[in-house]
């Protein structure tokens, strides 16, 4: 009698023993095809592996951790995408047109050269290109960029280009600036007056 338990005890757990291996040897297959998945896109693969595992059950595992690519699919997703991101701010980022400098796109000015890059607008004081003539955010007309505002790169250091003195036509000259050549005219009632070449004014 002693004996019979003894014997269904041994069967007993023989067949639990025997259940939790081929559950274990199939949560193996399932977990090797679901990370060949993970890493690779061909379907071919992951049968592979799948039958590697089925066939050498614990040695099959460990070739496929030792064979498996080294990254899955989201994380070589996201390095391509952080590898674009800084490529994409290595190119966009702005240089100097007069010393070929890196400069930020808010600079009024190339802190290297001295090169005039933007200008505030004289409404909203947000910072505009050159060229512009209507303000994109308050949309109020430029003034067009003139020539004394222009900065001078050839010595490397700013220098405005002075303005042309006004041309003042001739009858507006008084006749101390011309010499004794032409008649003037004088305001009797106020000798400071200036004199006039024109007569007739």
């Amino acid at each position: 009698m002693s004996g019979d338990m003894s014997q269904n005890f041994l069967l007993v757990g023989a067949v639990y023993l025997g259940v939790v291996v081929a559950a274990f040897w199939l949560a193996m297959i399932v977990w090797a095809y679901r990370d060949m998945r993970t890493r690779s896109r061909d379907a071919i693969a992951g049968l592979l592996v799948a039958a590697l595992v089925l066939l050498l059950n614990v040695p099959g595992l460990f070739i496929y951790i030792l064979m498996r690519p080294r990254e899955t699919l989201a994380e070589a997703y996201e390095r391509s995408l952080e590898e674009e991101a800084l490529l994409q701010e290595i190119e966009e980022k702005p240089t100097c047109p007069g010393c070929s400098q890196k400069v930020q796109s808010n600079w009024q000015a190339c802190p290297y050269c001295h090169t005039r890059l933007k200008k505030p607008c004289h409404v909203c004081r947000s910072l505009l290109d050159l060229s512009w003539t209507l303000c994109p955010y308050c949309a109020a007309p430029q003034p067009q960029y003139m020539p004394d505002d222009q900065v001078v790169n050839a010595s490397r250091h700013v220098q405005r280009i002075p303005p042309e003195m006004p041309r003042i036509p001739e009858k507006w000259l008084s006749s101390g600036a011309l010499g004794n050549s032409a008649p003037a005219t004088r305001d009797k009632t106020n000798p400071d007056a200036p004199q006039y070449l024109d007569a007739d004014y």
